[in-house]
């Protein structure tokens, strides 16, 4: 799966699980919903901002059960945040591995590219 593939199935899977309550398209881990918690998030925030996300890494398979990826999405204030989002296709759905407000020291200011 390329990353316009992973990008249009993020998309789509945060704008049903918004759209159509009491469907589960977007999944989180304990661990996503702790950085939830530690930088002041909410779920729907974050799926709102999914809707529109961009894959900025697509992660390779061989390591891991299913594809994934982070995505870059905008909160309703335009501060970013990361999400590393698997993809389970078999059952129409994505997970959320982690959330994160991704810092400056660490990403440049387009906050898709690492700072080296």
């Amino acid at each position: 799966m390329d990353r316009d593939a992973k990008q249009t199935f993020v998309r789509a899977k945060a704008a049903g699980n918004r759209q159509l309550p009491g469907q589960q398209y977007v999944i989180w881990s304990v661990h996503a919903v702790a950085e939830l918690v530690a930088d002041r998030l909410s779920r729907s925030d974050v799926e709102a901002a999914l809707e529109r996300a961009l894959v900025i890494e697509d992660y390779p398979t061989r390591t891991r059960p299913l594809p994934d990826c982070l995505a870059l999405g905008r909160l309703a204030d335009g501060a970013p945040v990361h999400a590393v989002v698997a993809i389970d296709f078999d059952l129409d759905r994505i997970l959320i591995v982690t959330v994160y407000r991704p810092v400056p020291e660490e990403w440049e200011d387009d906050w898709r590219t690492r700072r080296t």
